[in-house]
């Protein structure tokens, strides 16, 4: 087995509970690890042989573009997709961050990780 790692996919996105954040929008970032076979693909050197990295990037991209209240609930939409798109990926850890999030304080970022595996 192996992990194919994305790591910081920066998007602006407009999640949040607040009616501000959906229409201000916010920065955020998302960190994808995807547990996988490489053998096939490390003897063959053909795409089609592993997990397209642009594939996933596009996912990611797509998901973190439709507005939802709270993190979870993109990170579910993220990893529901990969697994219905993408059959060779037995196991899925997901971060979303959102970057300097409205909490009255001096925080960096707030992250959720969820971490899934193929039923």
């Amino acid at each position: 087995m192996g992990i194919i790692k994305l790591k910081n996919i920066r998007t602006y996105s407009y999640h949040g509970c607040l009616v501000e954040e959906g229409k201000i929008g916010s920065d955020y970032s998302v960190d994808l690890e995807v547990k996988t076979d490489l053998r096939k693909s490390a003897l063959s050197d053909n795409l089609e042989d592993t997990v397209d990295y642009v594939l996933l990037n596009r996912i990611v991209e797509e998901e973190m573009a439709i507005r939802s209240q709270l993190l979870e609930h993109v990170a579910h939409r993220i990893i529901k997709r990969i697994f219905d798109e993408v059959a060779a990926i037995s196991r899925i850890t997901l971060a979303v961050s959102k970057l300097n999030p409205p909490i009255g304080g001096d925080v960096e970022a707030v992250t959720i990780e969820m971490e899934e595996y193929r039923n």
